[in-house]
């Protein structure tokens, strides 16, 4: 059965690997875990600066112990010792020579859609840093942006809201209620549909599941 799936992935890919071409996003299509995270670190001259948003899906691949292991000038938030520190920590990442992050959900044809609390991951994907790489499991994958919006609002988002334990109705109930509470991480919504600039944005596809 899992032969199946594979071809079904395989195709896919190459599928959603046209629809970023289209929209001046080069993709790259790998079966593992370790093929992303070497693919990724081979796209990072060593000595460059490196700031990554709160993306499972490259910590779930070992890109992020890769760098702040590796030869690289990183941009870590997660060292921060104050609110103070962090916050300029993540407008440092605006300087970043690369922005490492995954994404909520990718269509067929390559549009990309994220949601943020803070809005420090969407703002870096946007503007500021000089490459961005996404890295992306072949659960994100949907058909279309309708779909991916649903899979970011009523997957995405209440799981990461009972991942940090925050008081939301999406947290208790699993499916979003579109709340206005003080808690909610649904304050921007980010659909990518064209990268302005060729070579700034890449998009690494995972034949396995990573991330929410």
């Amino acid at each position: 059965m899992e032969q199946f799936r594979n071809m079904r992935n395989d195709m896919l890919a190459q599928k959603v690997i046209k629809g970023l071409a289209s929209r001046n996003i080069e993709g790259f299509y790998v079966q593992t875990k370790e093929e992303a995270k070497n693919l990724a670190l081979s796209l990072i001259p060593e000595g460059s600066s490196v700031g990554w948003g709160g993306s499972m899906s490259a910590s779930g691949i070992g890109l992020i112990d890769a760098v702040t292991e590796g030869n690289y000038r990183e941009i870590n938030r997660d060292k921060a010792q104050t609110a103070d520190e962090k916050n300029r920590l993540s407008r440092e990442m605006f300087f970043a020579d690369y922005f490492i992050t995954g994404c909520n959900a990718m269509t067929e044809d390559g549009i990309m859609v994220n949601i943020d609390g803070n809005g420090n991951r969407v703002a870096a994907i946007v503007f500021g840093p000089a490459h961005v790489i996404v890295i992306c499991g072949m659960n994100k994958i949907v058909k279309d942006e309708a779909a991916a919006l649903s899979r970011a609002r009523n997957e995405a988002a209440p799981i990461n809201a009972q991942r940090f334990g925050l008081d939301t109705p999406c947290s208790k109930t699993g499916s979003c209620a579109d709340c206005k509470m003080p808690d909610t991480i649904c304050c921007q919504f980010l659909t990518t549909r064209y990268s302005k600039h060729k070579g700034r944005m890449k998009v690494i596809i995972v034949n396995e599941d990573l991330g929410f």
